[in-house]
């Protein structure tokens, strides 16, 4: 069940319409009071939350999902009118796995939903051997991340860049790459999204940011153990 949590009646419906459509459960919540009386009584696959809601704000409603001992690994995607820059990382840094500004296309919508629900479902790495880059550890099986030797909070989709670029230390990947191999899905216009990524990585990283390099005109890589 994929819950959608939006005031909005009309892009509530449409978009509960469109999955439901496309084969995908799904149940609109106008507000933050009916979407916890459905999670009582089925918890979700996958929560899609808008940022501006009548009686909370979407952040806290994540803020609440990334730290309920049920629901903390649910799948969430940010669904929101705003599009500046600041509210995309304070999502993304929130915990949310991905995010879509409105108005968006419903194909484009269905699309990135069931990436969600798939990478959730099968998991998107199944190696128990640990990969080490400098002061990073990542144990995939685990899906725990050590800096330094400190653990290191990361979301979901965070979590699968990370190993993702780990598992091939030196080579440099196009952000159109990333998008299929990580996100799970290939769209027109999406580079932004790796790159928003990117950057709240290695903000975690901090002084280890450099781990990530840009290789201009290209795309990333992972440093090389040297």
């Amino acid at each position: 069940m994929i819950y959608y949590v939006e005031d909005d009646t009309n892009i509530r419906e449409l978009t509960v319409y469109a999955l439901t459509q496309a084969g995908i459960e799904a149940k609109g919540c106008a507000d933050d009071a009916e979407f916890r009386r459905a999670c009582a009584t089925e918890l979700p696959a996958a929560v899609l939350l808008d940022i501006m809601l009548p009686d909370t704000d979407g952040l806290a409603i994540l803020a609440r999902i990334r730290h309920d001992k049920e629901m903390r690994d649910v799948p969430v995607m940010m669904i929101t009118a705003k599009d500046s820059e600041l509210d995309t990382v304070r999502a993304l840094d929130g915990g949310a796995d991905d995010y879509l500004t409105k108005p968006f296309g419903m194909m484009e919508m269905v699309s990135r939903v069931r990436a969600l629900i798939r990478r959730t479902s099968r998991g998107t790495l199944d190696s128990s051997q640990c990969l080490v880059v400098g002061a990073l550890e990542l144990w995939p099986s685990r899906r725990t991340v050590t800096l330094a030797g400190e653990p290191l909070s990361l979301t979901m989709r965070e979590f699968d860049l990370l190993a993702f670029l780990m598992r091939s230390p030196g080579e440099v990947f196009s952000r159109e790459t990333l998008l299929r191999r990580v996100w799970g899905w290939d769209f027109d216009g999406g580079s932004r999204t790796v790159d928003v990524h990117v950057q709240t990585l290695r903000s975690k990283l901090g002084e280890h940011a450099s781990l990530i390099q840009t290789v201009r005109g290209v795309g990333y890589r992972m440093r090389g153990n040297e």
